[in-house]
C-alpha cells in the first residue's frame, strides 16, 4: 500500500474519538506521523464519561502504518497548545496538517430550544469548546504551519455551508458549527500568501461511538439499527470514512484550489474515489435531503 502522506506531520485536536479518532487513524494509513490530542489521557475520562483514550488512538493510528503520539491537552488553555505546539517544532521541525475536530458538545445541546429557553451555561458552554478551541489552536499552530508551502488546515463541522443555511437544532448549535464553517473561509484569505490551504470538512451520519451505543449496535452489526433507524442503517459511514477525505486532501498537490470550500465526505470520495471501510461511498448529505427528509422509505441505492 503505497503511502502518500509518509514524511508530513500532522496535528489531529481532538483525536480521542469520533471524527478526530477517524482522521487520525486515517492519515496513518496513509503514512503520516500524527500528534494526537484533547484531555481524555492518563486515565482521565471526558467531561461525560467516555472510556475512549488518546492512547488507544494513538495504537490504532500505528497499527495503520503511521506513528501515532498522544499528548494531553485542554485546547482551551491557551498556554497548553503553545507548549504542545513548541513540542511538535522541537520533535519534528514542521507541522503539514491542522484538524480542527474539538466538539464535546454533545451533551450541550437543547433541541429546538428558542435561545431565550435554552440553558444559558450550556449554550455558552457549547461555543466555548466548538469555536474558542479552533481558534486558539490554529492561533499558536498557524506559525509553524507556514514554514513551508503546501500545509493544509481542516475544519471539522456539522454540515455542508449549502445545507447549513438552514436554522441547525438551535442558536448555539447553529452559531457553533456555522461559525467553523467562517473559519475555514477566513483562514484561507490567510494562509493564501503562504502557499498554504483551509477547508471546511463535514462528516455525514457518522457511527461515532456515541451513536453505536445509542442504537445498541456496533460497527461490526451498524445495520442491525434498521429496525429502529432505518435510515442510519441505510446512509451511516464509519469515522474512518471522513478521515479518509482529509488524507485524500492532505495528498492533493492541487489542493489549493479548494482553499476555503465547504466539503462533505460523500462529495469528496467521489471525486478522489476513496471508500469507506465497507468498500462503499455514501453520500449522507444529498440523501438526507433527497429520501429522509421528504419523508421517503430508507433507501440508499444511489447514494452508495
Amino acid at each position: 500500500m503505497t503511502k502518500p502522506l509518509a514524511g508530513k506531520v500532522a496535528l489531529v485536536a481532538g483525536a480521542t474519538r469520533g471524527a478526530g479518532r477517524g482522521t487520525a487513524v486515517a492519515l496513518g494509513e496513509a503514512g503520516a506521523t500524527v500528534y494526537c490530542t484533547g484531555r481524555s489521557a492518563g486515565g482521565r475520562k471526558s467531561d461525560y464519561g467516555r472510556p475512549e483514550t488518546l492512547e488507544e488512538t494513538a495504537v490504532q493510528v500505528n497499527s495503520a502504518g503511521g506513528v501515532g503520539i498522544p499528548v494531553a491537552v485542554d485546547h482551551l488553555d491557551p498556554a497548553a497548545v503553545q507548549t504542545l505546539v513548541q513540542m511538535i517544532d522541537g520533535d519534528q521541525g514542521r507541522l503539514d496538517i491542522l484538524v480542527n475536530d474539538i466538539w464535546g458538545g454533545e451533551n450541550l445541546i437543547e433541541w429546538d430550544a428558542p435561545v431565550w429557553s435554552h440553558h444559558l451555561g450550556y449554550g455558552l458552554r457549547m461555543l466555548h469548546t466548538a469555536v474558542d478551541t479552533h481558534l486558539i489552536t490554529s492561533h499558536f499552530a498557524l506559525p509553524l504551519l507556514i514554514r513551508n508551502p503546501g500545509g493544509l488546515v481542516v475544519e471539522m463541522t456539522d454540515g455542508t455551508r449549502e445545507y447549513n443555511a438552514r436554522y441547525r437544532v438551535s442558536t448555539f448549535y447553529d452559531l457553533a458549527k456555522n461559525a467553523v464553517l467562517r473559519l475555514a473561509f477566513i483562514q484561507a484569505e490567510e494562509l493564501k500568501p503562504f502557499g498554504c490551504t483551509a477547508v471546511a470538512l463535514t462528516p455525514g451520519w457518522m457511527r461515532s461511538e456515541m451513536m453505536l451505543e445509542h442504537f445498541g449496535v456496533t460497527e461490526e452489526n451498524w445495520q442491525d439499527a434498521a429496525a429502529t433507524q432505518p435510515h442510519f442503517a441505510a446512509i451511516s459511514e464509519s469515522p474512518r470514512f471522513v478521515g479518509r477525505a482529509v488524507a485524500a486532501l492532505a495528498a492533493d498537490p492541487d489542493v489549493q484550489r479548494r482553499s476555503g470550500g465547504s466539503f462533505s465526505s460523500g462529495g469528496l470520495a467521489h471525486e478522489y474515489g476513496f471508500t469507506d471501510t465497507d468498500g462503499s461511498r455514501p453520500d449522507c448529505w444529498r440523501y438526507l435531503v433527497e429520501v429522509q427528509e421528504v419523508g421517503l422509505s430508507a433507501d440508499a441505492r444511489g447514494y452508495r
